[in-house]
């Protein structure tokens, strides 16, 4: 099947059954590519699992040669929150054809993201009627805590994962983010990793790795 978002699918090797996929949404800026590297380790402990990295539906305002869920080159909240729910919509429309693809359902699907990706897992991750078996964020935030209270549905366990030295979306965000979980009886992990910036580092990419297995 043709996915309406061009994207890298990373199947099983040997021609395993698919029992489970993993969704990977990049950065402001990226691609499917650069975040198809997590997958590298990853495949190796999940042998029946689908990688699935699209690249963003619009090319990136600041960098042309990369991809953006969503627009940031105005800082009015407003026009902020109203791109994000328009990347939902299209990355919804992604995830019912990776289901329809694959035979899956939400519980056998785990949304995760870097930065941007991040944030946009959160928000799909609360707001689906559905409860995915996971959702990972590296360097994420939540977009706007008042519309996503009024909007969630679900109770997805979560891991949230930030450096605590991240130069672009500070360390706090993570905080912020908990703090909302926990309010709102979200099962949520997290991890602060010292000394490092606004990347996925092994270490990060381990902790991510060993969470997925025990819930996917």
């Amino acid at each position: 099947m043709q996915f309406s978002l061009n994207t890298i699918v990373i199947k099983p090797e040997k021609n395993l059954p698919i029992t489970n996929a993993i969704i990977l949404l990049h950065g402001y800026g990226g691609d499917g590519k650069d975040i198809s590297m997590l997958t590298l380790n990853w495949r190796r402990f999940l042998p029946n699992t689908v990688f699935l990295c699209p690249d963003g539906h619009e090319i990136c305002s600041i960098n042309p040669t990369g991809f953006q869920w969503f627009d940031l080159s105005k800082e009015d909240p407003d026009y902020i929150l109203n791109q994000s729910i328009k990347a939902e919509k299209k990355i919804l429309k992604f995830i019912e054809e990776v289901k329809k693809t694959f035979n899956l359902d939400c519980s056998n699907i785990c949304l995760s993201g870097f930065s941007q990706g991040s944030m946009l897992s959160i928000n799909l991750g609360l707001t689906s009627n559905e409860n995915y078996s996971c959702i990972v964020g590296f360097s994420g935030k939540i977009i706007n805590k008042e519309d996503l209270l009024k909007r969630k549905k679900s109770n997805t366990k979560f891991l949230l994962i930030h450096g605590d030295i991240d130069e672009v979306v500070p360390a706090t965000s993570l905080l912020e983010a908990k703090d909302f979980l926990l309010r709102n009886n979200v099962d949520v992990q997290t991890n602060l990793i010292k000394g490092c910036g606004h990347n996925i580092p092994v270490e990060a990419s381990s902790l991510a790795l060993n969470f997925i297995r025990k819930n996917i």
